[in-house]
């Protein structure tokens, strides 16, 4: 009987297996690859903008973040040919530059802190990867679904695979005596 009853699991195993690893193959392979590139962002400047230097690092020194904000939102607007709403500035003391990013478009301006001199502007490319590798590009509840969905299958796929792979060698044990 313990035979019988090892046999059916490790059938029912396989079935539970096959069955969530086609349903979420999709879903892992968009975010195994958007995790690959993410883990690269820092390393290749296509992905995500170097942070520069500016000329102090002295914050008695800077010029005010009304100015950074008009400076950057002019610099953006010069590229896009419109004005976008700036998001949030990310100050960097130790760099001695604020980045400016914008709400649409995956925008960043890198601002001189002491001259406001604009350093760069460029696109994010890794924050929509990021909101393609966690399901927030399609919305917030969304997001919450597929992490879970993702999560979940990881789990079962783990448990029923290391069934799969034990298995049949309790069953071999089992035959032998």
């Amino acid at each position: 009987m313990a035979l019988q009853n090892l046999v059916h699991r490790l059938r029912q195993f396989r079935t539970w297996h096959h069955w969530v690893g086609i349903s979420v193959a999709l879903f892992m392979l968009i975010t195994s690859t958007t995790g690959v590139l993410l883990g690269w962002k820092k390393n290749v400047e296509v992905l995500q903008p170097a942070t520069l230097k500016g000329e102090s690092k002295n914050l008695h020194e800077w010029v005010s973040f009304d100015k950074v904000g008009t400076v950057a939102a002019r610099a953006v607007d010069s590229v896009v040919g419109r004005a976008i709403e700036i998001d949030r500035m990310d100050v960097r003391p130790d760099k001695g530059i604020i980045k400016v990013t914008f709400k649409e478009g995956y925008w960043e301006v890198q601002v001189d802190g002491a001259t406001g001199k604009i350093l760069s502007v460029a696109q994010r490319h890794a924050d929509w990867i990021e909101h393609l590798h966690d399901g927030s590009i399609i919305s917030d509840g969304f997001k919450l679904i597929y992490t879970n969905y993702i999560g979940l299958g990881l789990l079962v796929l783990s448990i029923t695979g290391f069934w799969l792979w034990y298995g049949p060698r309790k069953i071999r044990k089992v035959k032998r005596g």
